[in-house]
């Protein structure tokens, strides 16, 4: 078995490391090869270029940063003239639900096939291989990359091509709502001079109790904000929420609510912030009144 991976960010960088860990046969590339290098001392293959990348490969696996880099990537002679027939692209990425069924079609015109499996757990999660893996395609070439993808996480075929994507913007929309109310529920107990561990502590097993209590929460006690999850990251997925649920002539106003925040802090310069600085944006909310 013979595998590709391209893009080795936040994200990349440990679900790489993980597959390495079970001595797979991996060339990789990014844009930026400096970023890929450590993992040739866990026994990755950096290559200069794309094509040699993915040349003879079965699966390749894209980790890229949003629909641009999807289109530019995928898009290019270079990626398409080097793929091996029958072998599939496993796009990792998250983008909108008509970018993957875009590329899906236009692949299986070439004879590769095309799974779309956005991932859920921030880097955390990537680190310690129990990211959520929400694919959709086929579940013959499902069953085939399995294996590989539970050295990842947790797959599971949520249904066609495309709804890998939708179930990743519903995974947003929560996760974004939950940071929301964390930071609201932090906020009023330093406001009124609760201790806000001791607050966390006290909803451990109760119906609020959760991961982004425990991890997101605790950051904003902290007021550290080093990225483990983009303020840009989510607010780039409230887009193509809004947009998404647009097409589908659907209202999502609380998700509108959200996205107003999170556009807020991108335009107060906290784009390179961690998600959890929704809780700056409640600070400067109280601050303007």
């Amino acid at each position: 078995m013979k595998i590709s991976f391209i893009g080795t960010g936040l994200m990349g960088l440990p679900m790489v490391k993980n597959l390495l860990k079970k001595k797979l046969d991996i060339k990789i590339f990014s844009r930026t090869l400096k970023k890929a290098k450590p993992l040739e001392m866990f026994g990755g293959k950096v290559k200069s270029s794309l094509g040699k990348a993915i040349k003879d490969v079965d699966f390749v696996f894209t980790m890229l940063t949003d629909d641009d880099a999807v289109d530019k990537v995928l898009g290019s002679t270079e990626f398409l003239n080097n793929l091996k027939t029958n072998s599939t692209v496993i796009d990792m990425s998250s983008v909108k639900p008509k970018t993957a069924i875009k590329w899906g079609k236009l692949l299986k015109e070439k004879d590769i096939n095309f799974l779309d499996a956005p991932v859920s757990g921030g880097t955390i999660g990537a680190e310690q291989a129990n990211l959520a893996i929400m694919v959709g395609g086929e579940q013959k070439i499902f069953n085939n990359v399995f294996d590989v993808l539970k050295l990842m996480g947790n797959p599971t075929l949520v249904g066609p091509i495309g709804s890998g994507q939708i179930s990743k913007l519903a995974n947003q929309i929560i996760v974004g709502v939950t940071i929301g109310a964390v930071a609201e529920a932090i906020t009023l107990c330093e406001k009124a001079g609760v201790d806000a561990n001791k607050f966390i502590n006290a909803l451990s097993g109760g119906f609020a109790d959760g991961k982004i209590l425990q991890n997101h929460g605790k950051r904003m006690i902290l007021k550290d904000f080093s990225p483990k999850g983009k303020v840009s990251t989510h607010y780039k997925d409230m887009i193509n929420i809004l947009e998404c649920a647009g097409d589908l002539n659907t209202k999502l106003p609380i998700s509108n609510l959200i996205y107003s925040m999170f556009e807020s802090l991108v335009g107060n310069g906290n784009s390179n912030d961690d998600h959890s600085a929704l809780y700056k944006e409640i600070e400067r909310i109280n601050k303007s009144k």
